[in-house]
């Protein structure tokens, strides 16, 4: 049985060039699990724009700023913004 090395590894923490703001990277598997939803709906979610995904090579990643994003977009609006 061939195994992936890095399908279970730890989303990786990377500083922005520049030495800025580190960046956490997920694999799809990692968003599925955090997301508790199957792997293909994660690929729907970035096929269809509402989850931003980057790729490094052959590499699918979803940095911590686009999962918070898509999060936030299915929050319902507050009261207040309703009844404008």
């Amino acid at each position: 049985m061939i195994t992936d090395p890095h399908r279970d590894a730890p989303a990786r923490t990377n500083r922005a060039r520049g030495g800025g703001v580190p960046v956490q990277a997920y694999t799809v598997e990692q968003v599925a699990e955090i997301l508790n939803i199957g792997r293909d709906k994660v690929y729907f979610l970035i096929r269809t724009g509402q989850l931003r995904s980057i790729k490094i090579g052959k590499l699918r990643r979803i940095t911590d700023r686009h999962l918070a994003e898509f999060v936030t977009s299915l929050e319902e609006p507050s009261l207040e913004e309703a009844k404008r």
